[in-house]
């Protein structure tokens, strides 16, 4: 028997069939639409295409777990709000189901993404973990003793708004200073502006008219040519960084930090110089108890893996 993951993002929604709770045999996507009754229509057709190419019928999965962006609550099945798509109060677990003959349980996509990598990626054996995905903003999971952090109402973890910088830049949270307006794959973008403008001759404005924007590898690749530029937006970027991690390890003391999104690809050129600032401020510097950084491996299928697993593991109690 499989299980179905389904992972729906602003742009794109995409689906695919997991095998023991590790691999992903099939996996299809479309565009995301935002009205709420279009979306069920073509994630119904999304599905019926994936299991068609896979060669199975309905009677060969066992449920389906959905990660949505925004408050996504357990007990009633409810998408409370998504900000990114619109919704309010739609009864998305339901509705799915409704439409896919299937049971379909839903959380939020951040808590999928991170229990992907907790279940079969980067974190896999480990106890207690955050995951920070860092993208337009910066998504975060929380796990505690094997089990998902939700709070009490379902929408707990969003570390991307704990305010790193009093009276900064203004989040469309409505604070400032958000620890996602400067650590997320969009803040180093502005960092990387902000400084081109200081440096006209630096190396990143020929290597981002190559890219034909500047994006969240324009610094990294000026810092590996030896721009001072680039190595000063880096250094701004991860000293962003490494104060909002060392703020979740001074509160949860994790085994481990996981970073996933577009930026963790530079692996070892991020997380070298942000270990050292990271330990070198974490208040358990001076202890035996080092929390480890790591570059989450999963990429794109950590929400799709995570969807399936974590819907699995409410299905039968296990963590």
């Amino acid at each position: 028997m499989f299980t179905v993951g389904i992972d729906i993002g602003g742009t794109n929604t995409a689906a695919g069939i997991v095998e023991n709770s590790e691999n992903i045999t099939h996996r299809l996507s479309v565009k995301t639409d935002h009205d709420y009754h279009t979306f069920l229509k073509n994630t119904g057709a999304l599905i019926t295409n994936l299991l068609s190419d896979a060669d199975l019928s309905r009677g060969d999965i066992t449920l389906v777990g959905t990660g949505c962006p925004g408050i996504c609550n357990q007990r009633t099945g409810l998408v409370e709000y998504s900000n990114n798509l619109g919704w309010k109060n739609v009864p998305l677990e339901k509705d799915l189901a409704d439409v896919l003959g299937l049971p379909v349980y839903v959380d939020n996509d951040a808590n999928a993404a991170a229990f992907g990598e907790f279940t079969a990626g980067v974190a896999k054996g480990l106890n207690t973990v955050v995951v920070l995905t860092l993208g337009t903003g910066v998504g975060s999971g929380i796990i505690i003793d094997k089990k998902l952090y939700y709070g009490e109402n379902f929408g707990g973890g969003e570390l991307g708004h704990m305010v790193i910088e009093q009276g900064g830049l203004l989040c469309s949270c409505g604070r400032k200073g958000c620890f996602e307006k400067y650590a997320s794959a969009t803040g180093l973008g502005i960092i990387t502006r902000n400084v081109m403008e200081k440096y006209p001759d630096s190396a990143m404005h020929t290597i981002a008219e190559s890219q034909g924007k500047v994006n969240a590898r324009t610094a990294f690749i000026a810092k590996r040519q030896g721009d001072k530029a680039g190595t000063e937006a880096v250094d701004i970027f991860v000293k962003y960084l490494a104060c909002g991690i060392t703020n979740v390890i001074n509160i949860f003391q994790p085994d481990a930090v996981c970073i996933g999104g577009g930026v963790s690809g530079e692996g070892e050129y991020l997380l070298e110089p942000l270990r050292k600032v990271v330990n070198s401020e974490a208040y358990s510097r001076d202890s035996d108890f080092e929390v480890k950084l790591y570059a989450c491996k999963l990429g794109n299928e950590a929400g799709i893996i995570g969807a399936a697993n974590s819907a699995y593991c409410r299905v039968n109690h296990t963590p």
